[in-house]
């Protein structure tokens, strides 16, 4: 109301213009005044106190009553701002605004990058920026507080320049941001004071963009502008009151100037108009009738000014405007300089390149500190001389050195005291390799190290240069030796099965004999006994024969499917011995991290407090995977509290498959590389091949070193440098099988006495039994013989008293007439054609060779001994004399009821005579004996 009451007032004194440097909420005002009462308005917008200008939306309507000039250029902060990020390929960032800013002024800025996708988030920031960071400090949690740290690693600024010294200032001493922060600036009444100490404060990159007004190359020429000359104050850029000078006030001087050609040309044309005192309050005032004339004359005056051309486009507006780009380099020295990186302008847009130059160029003669931990094949300690620094190697110090080589910079390694990789303690902080970072007593650090969201939050990591997946150590099975391995393949059960099976046999062969006795053939030398039937039945199952010969139809059947059962038992039992002495690959049940987790057997754990531990432990405590793999293997990991199946480091856990019962989850690149190079070959590998994380080099949170180490790295990935240096470590044909779980150096071919050596100690015991039984049967034989038979325990009959009573019987001249008695022996010729030519010649042992001569009385139907004699020995027959030198093997009853051959051989003729009334009928009973 007061701006409207002065205004007024002007009027009724008579204008020919106005002109107003003020904020957008009074210009409105204004411009409703100036419109009604046809004055032209020039109208500068002013920020507050330096704060960006916001978008005043001043209303136009489409008929010619606008008297509202726009001297100032509108604000173009969100298509400057929109460039800039694009070229910068910003994904994520955050935007600082102070008190006097209305962030109503980037809206169409945040519209679009939502539309791109990018993440953007506001925070404004309060006048007393001290106790502002105070507050981050005692509400945000560690973990919170590095997440912060890491959104302020990109960032803009849209505030004045006083409050963008303070606010950098307190984020830099309070360490919320690092080198390897990029912050822009943007405000156009930033001046080159503000600029340098804006460099001077801050860390990482700066960019820097204000507005800019052209400058004549010409020296002299820099104070006059046209027919008239500046002061040499304000036309002097390094004079301190031309830095001071806010960019509002150099646009109230240009638009002074337009007004004074303006007012010069009227006065020329002699088309004059003279000033009219207006009432503005009045409700029938009328308007100045010369308001349009002058201000068509103002418009088409354009001069050149502090700002460069001022003119005015269609809309009132003026379009000439010029934002400069300023940065600086990635550096951690607060002196560093600055440059121009470029400009843009709403016709042409952006012109110049925002890349920075490469930093390795800057990284000649940088020496940094590497921590790292010991772990095969990473990094292992090559040489220790005393009073000289260890020397390493290893896969991860070969890359160290591929990138030292390319940038330039020289390091010096450490190994982190406590020989941990690093974890979370309870206060907050990191131990380990991670804690030298995180407390910047290491630059970087490299090992076997995983990326994991906990370090993320704590530390920076390049891309990965290696895959990572958890594997499992475990020894391969051991040959053990068997000594009856030629029973292995039968089943204790089948051999206890087929034993009984021999045994149940041999007793029903012979309780069918002897329900049913068979009629032994002629020459038949053993009865069916139990004994003789079992061991009948056991030769037949070896494939070794019999000697009994079982003629009933019962029997013959019985045999028949014990024959065809053991033909399937032999067999099956030759292939499977030959598949068991032959393959001696046994594989391990365990080929997976699900069949570890499935068993019990064999426990197993990792690394306490490694990236490992720490992975299983989330997954098994997730309450949606209770019944999972992982809950599974927490269970086993997690006994005694962690303290029954873990290591202190992996060598242990190594050590502790290797000679006891355990498997190791770790690492698969360290444990491959274990079980290749192990001398005895006795470890093979299993796991998952998913590589869902990798290893990295981690560096201090905010290390401008990240992004040119990654850049490196994926070149190297890219010319196939990388695979060189996995191929030197990971050979593809190592003296060791990875994945068999059988020593590969143990032979399959040729078969060991240690095979066999159950077949020796059978045949052995065998032996031994024999000679045993031998001695007993001997030591039987002796004591048997020192006693005196007696009638009943043996009939025996002594041959040598049979042989005197056949000689007293031959030389007795009654003998044709002489019987023997019933008691006498029955002896059954033998057909000698029809026996074996070993049997007839065989001599016994037992009986010492005779010579008989006796007197036979054979029927007189010769014919009838045709079962018994052959035809040609038949045919040798005639009633008084048997041809000589005919040999008549004959068999005597044994005292045991057996049939015993006793060979007789004939010295001379034996007369006889027929004795009819005998009535012999030989042929009716041929095993019948003959009576002597």
């Amino acid at each position: 109301f007061l701006l409207g009451q002065v205004t007024c007032d002007l009027m009724n004194q008579g204008i020919l213009a106005l002109v107003s440097s003020i904020g957008c909420t009074s210009a409105g005002s204004l411009q409703s005044l100036a419109d009604a009462m046809h004055i032209p308005h020039l109208f500068i917008q002013r920020s507050t106190a330096g704060t960006p200008r916001s978008g005043c939306g001043l209303t136009r309507s489409n008929r010619n009553d606008d008297y509202t000039l726009s001297v100032r250029p509108p604000v173009y902060l969100n298509d400057v701002i929109l460039r800039v990020v694009t070229e910068y390929a910003w994904q994520k960032f955050i935007i600082f605004y102070d008190n006097d800013y209305d962030i109503r002024g980037i809206q169409e800025f945040l519209d679009k990058v939502s539309q791109q996708g990018m993440d953007v988030a506001l925070q404004k920031v309060e006048n007393n920026i001290n106790k502002m960071i105070t507050g981050l400090f005692a509400t945000m949690r560690i973990e919170e507080l590095n997440r912060y740290r890491d959104t302020l690693r990109r960032a803009i600024l849209i505030m004045n320049p006083s409050t963008a010294r303070s606010f950098i200032t307190e984020v830099v001493e309070t360490n919320l941001v690092a080198f390897d922060c990029h912050w822009i600036i943007i405000n156009e009444e930033i001046n080159d004071v503000d600029v340098q100490e804006l460099v001077r404060r801050s860390i990482g990159r700066l960019t820097i963009i204000r507005q800019t007004f052209p400058v004549p190359q010409n020296i002299s020429q820099r104070c006059f502008r046209g027919n008239h000359r500046i002061s040499s104050s304000l036309c002097d850029p390094k004079d301190p009151f031309s830095q001071s000078m806010e960019i509002s006030n150099l646009y109230i001087y240009d638009t002074v100037l337009l007004l004074a050609n303006a007012f010069h040309k009227k006065l020329e044309d002699r088309k004059w108009h003279s000033m009219a005192s207006l009432t503005c309050i009045r409700k029938n005032s009328k308007p100045w009738q010369g308001g349009r004339s002058m201000l068509e004359t103002i418009k088409k005056g354009g001069v050149n000014g502090l700002t460069g051309e001022l003119e005015f486009a269609e809309n009132g507006g003026n379009p000439n405007v010029h934002f400069e780009i300023l940065g600086t380099n990635y550096g951690e020295d607060l002196g560093r300089g600055i440059r121009k990186l470029g400009c843009w302008n709403p016709i042409t847009g952006l012109n110049g390149s925002l890349t920075d130059r490469k930093l390795e160029n800057n990284m000649r003669g940088v020496v940094l500190r590497v921590v790292t931990v010991l772990e095969e094949p990473f990094v292992m300690v090559s040489e220790n001389v005393l009073g000289k620094p260890k020397k390493y190697q290893g896969f991860s110090i070969d890359v160290l050195e591929a990138l030292a080589t390319y940038l330039g910079f020289k390091y010096e390694i450490y190994v982190a005291p406590d020989h941990k990789y690093g974890s979370p303690q309870d206060d907050g902080s990191w131990n380990g390799l991670i804690g030298e970072l995180v407390f910047k007593r290491a630059d970087i650090g490299i090992s076997a190290l995983t990326i994991t969201p906990d370090r993320e939050n704590v530390v920076d990591f390049t891309t990965r240069y290696m895959d990572y997946s958890v594997g499992v150590l475990l020894r391969k099975a051991e040959k053990t030796v068997d000594m009856f391995a030629c029973l292995a393949p039968f089943d204790l059960s089948l051999w206890a099965c087929i034993a009984g099976t021999v045994l149940l046999v041999g007793l029903l062969v012979y309780l069918l004999n002897w329900l049913n006795p068979p009629r032994l053939q002629m020459g038949s030398m053993t009865s069916t006994t139990l004994y003789n039937s079992m061991w009948f039945v056991y030769g037949s199952f070896v494939q070794q024969g019999g000697e009994v010969p079982y003629t009933t139809l019962a029997t013959r059947l019985m045999m028949g499917a014990w024959w065809l059962f053991a033909l399937i038992v032999i067999s099956s039992y030759t292939a499977n011995l030959a598949a068991f002495l032959t393959i001696t690959r046994i594989e391990n049940s365990i080929q997976s991290l699900q069949d570890l987790s499935r068993q019990t057997d064999i426990p197993y754990g990792t690394v306490l407090d490694s990236a490992v531990y720490e992975h299983v432990r989330v997954k098994g405590m997730n309450p949606f995977e209770r019944d999972s793999m992982y809950s599974q293997m927490w269970r086993m990991i997690n006994r005694s509290n962690g303290s029954e199946n873990n290591v202190l480091e992996s060598t242990a856990g190594i050590q502790k498959v290797k000679y006891g019962n355990y498997a190791f989850v770790w690492d698969a690149a360290v444990l491959e590389y274990v079980a290749i190079n192990d001398a005895d070959c006795s470890f093979y590998t299993v796991g998952n091949t998913v590589a869902d994380r990798g290893y990295g080099i981690a560096l201090q949170h905010g290390s401008p070193y990240r992004d040119v180490f990654s850049q490196r790295i994926l070149e190297l990935q890219q010319n196939g440098d990388m695979d060189i240096l996995k191929h030197k470590w990971w050979p593809k044909n190592g003296q060791c099988d990875l994945y068999s779980s059988v020593d590969t150096k143990q032979k399959g071919g040729a078969l060991d006495i240690k095979s066999f050596a159950g077949v020796f100690c059978i045949l052995a015991a065998g032996i031994v039994l024999s000679c045993f039984i031998a001695m007993l049967e001997t030591w039987w034989n002796k004591r048997k013989g020192s006693r005196v038979p007696s009638k009943e325990d043996d009939k025996e009959i002594d041959l040598e008293h049979l042989h005197r009573r056949v000689n007293s019987l031959c030389t007795d001249d009654d003998s044709p007439h002489k019987q023997f008695s019933t008691s006498s022996i029955d002896l059954t010729p033998l057909d000698i054609d029809t026996l074996p030519t070993r049997q007839a010649l065989e001599q016994i042992s037992d009986f010492r060779n005779t010579h008989i001569t006796t007197t036979t009385f054979i029927p007189e139907q010769i014919q009838t001994l045709s079962r018994t004699l052959s035809a040609k020995a038949a045919s040798g027959f005639s009633f008084g004399s048997v041809p000589e030198h005919r040999t008549g093997p004959f068999r005597h009853r044994a005292p045991n009821g057996g049939f015993f051959r006793s060979p007789i051989k004939t010295m001379s003729s034996i007369p006889y005579q027929p004795t009819p009334t005998l009535g012999l009928n030989i042929g009716s009973d041929p095993d019948r004996g003959t009576s002597i």
